[in-house]
């Protein structure tokens, strides 16, 4: 395999390629894991590709300005990022406990890791513009409820004082934004980049912009909040989407349209770039970085979903219109894989946000559109949406064609329902026996219909329907293979009787789930804000939202196999006067 570089962390290798200043320096709270799953890695490719000189600055200590100034002043830019997932998130687990075992090695993230690094850079990088970006930031760009400070928090853009965002996937705007910076336009004069948030006056608010209501407003009044979440979620079709303006204080938060979908070969070229697929050398005496290991020799075939489920953000941040990488591209990242001597044949993921939807068409997405008050996939699934399982099965039987693969899996989710579409059942057939490794993941989250439906997921019958499916084919196949089932306890909606129906229907079948999580409000999806207004943001209609120690007793009726479960069982049986069935938990 050809020997590629990394990006420079340090000065000497800064030296070593030539350069004698840098024209954008990218802040990541992640390690530098040159593989294209890791965002850092990709935006510094693409930039890398345009001719800009580029370096990484990985979880720097942000206690001095020591790290933040290595690889001096750049050009252009600063680009930040908290990582691949929120910091909070990284931080704490959803009871709000500090988390162990990141993989942070050379410095620890710190809580909010947008506005800490960015308010390193706008100390020691005078006059350089400070551009936010990756999921925090995209999932943060507006007014917004924070679960760990269980209030609206100001637009990120404003507590970093940054001074744009890129939300959502972000290659076309950044190269954009650096495009015209390099031209000498200034950074306050870029205000008309689709997929950017901005700061500006009030004055400067266009008259076809629509007003969100302020965040003082929203902060105090949760009908507002719920009022301006629902028109910013009504805005995510590229083509046809409108100026958003949301008013903190004396300045205006102004979200422009989301950046037009990437085509195939757009995507292409994004995949198509020199990465090593190897942790920098610096963590070599750390013991490397344990995250890359589990995506080394996966692949990325697609982005976007259009499932909308109500806790998930990617609706929010990929969109909803499914982008699919061509077959030839996918097939020269599979023959790179086969040129390097640590490659044992074992590719361990072909997919995205939704496996199963590689290849999906829609004629709205070839037009950038996503529909206005109707759901792709439910109650069920539009006939307009077309799935791609023929082409996936073409893609898998070249991948697995190729000289040197000996296997190739599917890890990421897949979307249950979907397997049971008519023109779905080969795919369905040849996913059992030949690309599940021994376990097949799939979410049927919960039980009861009523919660099902806040989340905005498939009725229980469906999920039963398809495990009587993938138990048929399972009797034909010669190997066995297991379904791991994931659940969310303590979704708003859900109160004591719901997650006791749901672990007495569990117990009924025999399955005892070891995959339960419980609901955590993320910024800016439906359950986060069902959880903090108390009523569906999109009708307006009361939903009961389980809190403090009901959380706790709810995980432990769908877990009950974990023996601590034992004194919150009992606790939970009493107050519902179910103490006669206390011996089937046992």
């Amino acid at each position: 395999m050809k020997a590629f570089s990394f990006l420079p962390m340090f000065p000497d290798e800064i030296k070593a390629k030539g350069w004698d200043a840098l024209d954008v320096l990218i802040i990541s709270g992640d390690p530098y894991v040159d593989h294209p799953s890791f965002g850092t890695a990709l935006i510094g490719r693409v930039l890398e590709s345009k001719g800009y000189r580029v370096g990484i600055i990985a979880q720097p200590d942000w206690r001095s300005p020591d790290d933040f100034i290595r690889l001096g002043t750049p050009r252009l830019a600063v680009c930040i990022t908290a990582g691949n997932v929120d910091s909070m998130v990284a931080n704490y687990t959803a009871n709000k406990r500090q988390r162990h075992g990141d993989d942070d090695v050379l410095g620890e993230r710190p809580d909010r890791a947008s506005i800490v690094y960015a308010t390193r850079a706008r100390q020691v990088f005078k006059g350089v513009p400070v551009i936010l970006g990756g999921v925090e930031a995209s999932m943060r760009r507006l007014a917004h409820y924070d679960y760990w400070d269980d209030a609206v928090r100001r637009s990120v853009l404003i507590d970093a004082k940054a001074d744009m965002i890129i939300y959502g996937m972000g290659e076309r705007p950044i190269t954009d934004v650096l495009s015209r910076l390099a031209k000498g336009e200034t950074i306050n004069a870029i205000r008309n980049v689709a997929g950017t948030v901005v700061r500006v006056k009030q004055a400067d608010v266009s008259a076809d912009a629509l007003i969100l209501p302020s965040f003082e407003k929203v902060s105090q009044d949760k009908d507002a909040f719920n009022d301006a979440f629902r028109v910013a979620y009504d805005q995510m079709s590229p083509a046809d989407a409108r100026v958003l303006a949301q008013a903190h204080a004396d300045q205006v938060v102004l979200q422009l349209p989301p950046a037009l979908p990437m085509t195939s070969e757009e995507l292409d070229a994004s995949y198509d770039l020199p990465y090593t697929r190897q942790a920098h050398p610096v963590y070599a005496r750390h013991g490397g970085v344990k995250g890359l290991e589990t995506v080394r020799w996966s692949i990325t075939a697609l982005r976007g979903c259009p499932g909308e489920c109500s806790f998930c953000g990617i609706a929010m941040h990929q969109g909803r219109i499914v982008q699919n990488r061509t077959p030839a591209s996918i097939q020269r990242e599979v023959k790179q894989f086969t040129l390097d001597k640590n490659f044992h044949g074992t590719i361990s993921d072909v997919g995205g946000p939704t496996a199963n939807l590689y290849g999906a068409q829609c004629e709205n997405w070839t037009k950038g559109k996503a529909c206005h008050g109707k759901q792709c996939l439910m109650p069920s699934k539009c006939p307009s949406l077309k799935l791609g399982s023929a082409s996936a099965l073409e893609l898998y039987e070249m991948i697995c064609a190729t000289p040197g693969v000996k296997h190739m899996f599917i890890q990421s989710g897949l979307r249950y329902d979907l397997l049971m579409e008519p023109d779905a059942r080969e795919y369905f057939k040849a996913l059992c026996e030949k690309h599940i490794s021994g376990q097949m993941k799939v979410a049927p989250e919960h039980t009861s219909d009523e919660v099902l439906k806040l989340m905005n997921k498939p009725s229980h019958q469906k999920y039963r329907d398809f495990v009587d499916a993938f138990e048929n084919i399972n009797s034909r196949l010669k190997k066995r293979v297991y379904l791991v089932n994931y659940f969310v306890s303590a979704h708003p909606g859900a109160g004591l009787k719901q997650a006791f129906d749901s672990a007495m229907t569990l117990l009924s079948c025999g399955m005892l789930p070891e995959q339960v999580q419980d609901f955590l409000p993320l910024p800016m999806t439906v359950s986060g804000a069902m959880y903090h207004t108390g009523k569906h943001p999109m009708t307006g209609k009361a939903v009961y939202v389980p809190k403090d120690n009901e959380r706790a007793m709810q995980r432990a009726l769908v877990q009950s196999q974990n023996p601590k479960s034992a004194p919150l069982i009992d606790k939970a049986l009493r107050i519902l006067g179910e103490e006669k069935h206390r011996s089937k938990f046992r």
